[in-house]
């Protein structure tokens, strides 16, 4: 067995198409042992790739962006999706069959002060027809801290990832009401990096068979038995909970079968980006993007 060393920027259920190479057998099949970690809290994961302490890593665009306003040439190449979708949820304290998003105006939303998640929620604000600068943000900090304040009380809504709002409508806390991705439409929310010289091995020939048959498995398999397979990544989640974000997933298009990074999906990324300031020009796709290894 190879080994490879995969890293995360950030692990939840909704990065289930990475995980699931490893839980669902794949990488194994193709003669690989994976060995996975998470990136530290304020650093980049792209950057064990730079000190080869990991061949493959879950990142996003904006990392090629950002790379690229400062006049360098990104490290590191964007080779195939993970989610084709923003993956993130609005959930209320109350249930609201009736929910619109101008709800959000003057009312308290515990979410992120900056990155991704926030600069997809203000453009998905800005689609939906919303003042964003009417909604009281409260912003504590990462993901647990988020949802910890949402439980001790703070806001009306919560801005969450899966599986935290499904573990919340469980535990009675709250009630989703929204799928921020639904406002945005397809675009490339997260990815695949590599070094272009690792994409030219037989390692990530043989990665790339093993995450094109997930993909596969992904959009095909119940949600049940996908996270059945995936609990022991989740040891403080419900299995119920777990199969319900996965089922949920599945339905809004995150994990579509193909692998590649579509050339639509990663202008609708620029778009974003550019409307929230945060890109000086349209990159070219091939500055940031690789076709996945054949």
């Amino acid at each position: 067995m190879d080994k490879i060393r995969i890293q995360f920027t950030l692990f939840s259920a909704f990065y289930s198409p990475l995980i699931s190479t490893m839980s669902g057998g794949f990488l194994k099949a193709e003669g690989l042992d994976p060995e996975w970690s998470i990136s530290p809290p304020g650093v980049s994961a792209l950057a064990a790739l730079k000190d080869g302490s990991a061949h493959v890593v879950q990142s996003a665009l904006s990392q090629g962006f950002t790379a690229l306003d400062k006049g360098e040439t990104p490290a590191a190449v964007h080779f195939a999706q993970v989610n084709e979708m923003d993956g993130f949820f609005l959930t209320a304290r109350k249930a609201d069959s009736g929910f619109s998003w101008n709800k959000l105006e003057g009312a308290g939303l515990v979410t992120f002060k900056g990155g991704q998640p926030h600069a997809m929620f203000k453009y998905a604000c800005h689609k939906a027809g919303i003042d964003y600068s009417k909604i009281k943000l409260i912003t504590p900090g990462g993901p647990a801290e988020i949802d910890k304040a949402f439980r001790e009380g703070q806001g009306q809504y919560v801005h969450q990832q899966g599986p935290f709002p499904q573990q919340l409508q469980a535990d009675g806390v709250g009630h989703i009401v929204a799928q921020v991705g639904k406002q945005i439409g397809p675009c490339g929310f997260s990815s695949l990096a590599a070094t272009r010289e690792w994409l030219g091995t037989d390692t990530a020939k043989a990665f790339m068979r093993a995450y094109r048959k997930t993909r596969v498995y992904m959009s095909s398999a119940p949600a049940a038995e996908i996270a059945k397979a995936e609990k022991s990544y989740f040891p403080k989640i419900d299995e119920e909970v777990l199969a319900d974000c996965i089922a949920t997933y599945q339905q809004l298009g995150c994990w579509t079968p193909h692998v590649e990074i579509t050339r639509e999906a990663y202008e609708r990324t620029l778009d974003v980006f550019e409307y929230n300031g945060l890109v000086k020009r349209r990159y070219r796709y091939g500055q940031v993007c690789a076709m996945p290894p054949a």
